[in-house]
Order: C-alpha cells, then sequence, then structure tokens
C-alpha cells in the first residue's frame, strides 16, 4: 500500500473541479485518508517548488498558487503514486491525451488542475510538508 500527496491547485477550484477529480481518483481505486482547504504561503511554495526556484518562472508560480487556497489530499492505493500520475497525464495540458485530468480540464503546463508527488520518497516529504499526523486517518 502506497500513499501520495496531491494538490489541487488555484485552477481546479476556480472551475470548481475538485469534486470530478477526487470522483475520479476514487473511481480509480484510490481512497482517501485526509483532506484540506488551504492558503499557501510563500515559505511553503518555496520549499514545495525548491527544485524550480532558480527558473524565470518560479515568481509567477508563487503567485499562481497564491491566487486562492488549494485542496490538499493524500490518497493511498497499490501504486498510488504513478497511478495518479497515469491519472493526471503530463504536466503539460496541452500535451495531455483525453481522457486523463489535465487533457480533459487543464490549460497549459502551470494551471494544470493539480500537482501530485513524483516518487514514494516524494510523497512521504510532501504528506508531511502539508499534513500533521492526527490529521492522516489511514
Amino acid at each position: 500500500m502506497e500513499r501520495t500527496l496531491v494538490l489541487c491547485k488555484p485552477d481546479c477550484m476556480e472551475k470548481n473541479l475538485a469534486g470530478e477529480v477526487l470522483r475520479r481518483f476514487e473511481a480509480a481505486g484510490l481512497r482517501l485518508s485526509a483532506a484540506k482547504l488551504i492558503p499557501v504561503d510563500d515559505a511553503v511554495l518555496t520549499e514545495h517548488y525548491s527544485h524550480l526556484k532558480d527558473r524565470p518562472f518560479f515568481p509567477e508560480i508563487l503567485g499562481f498558487m497564491k491566487e486562492r487556497a488549494v485542496l490538499a489530499l493524500i490518497l493511498n492505493g497499490d501504486g498510488a503514486v504513478s497511478k495518479v500520475r497515469d491519472l493526471l497525464g503530463p504536466t503539460d495540458s496541452r500535451k495531455a491525451p483525453k481522457g486523463t485530468l489535465r487533457g480533459d480540464l487543464g490549460t497549459d503546463s502551470m494551471r494544470n488542475i493539480a500537482h501530485a508527488s513524483d516518487s514514494t520518497e516524494n510523497a512521504e516529504v510532501e504528506v508531511r510538508r502539508f499534513f500533521r499526523t492526527e490529521e492522516i486517518v489511514g
């Protein structure tokens, strides 16, 4: 059993698509073990996107992610990390096939509905970044 973090990004929240995103994950056999709506600040975002901090578009990411609260989710299941990433599709929504969340609902490489952990190791780090142990049910 594996767990992964998903952040329903501001574009997802703006379009009222969080329910559809969660529905698709649950339909694929993933189970929800934590969820909360949270505003994110520069400190958390700088840590979360530290691998991009030297890129010229980093300030744009910070601004976008602070447009509105995000829905943070922890999903559990066999192969949860890869299953979530497959359901989301490629980072750039313009290149994501129809039938994937990003292909059906996203706009581009930033407004792409959701962030998902890219490995089991990063999932554990990201889960700890956004949730306290007592907030997780399973």
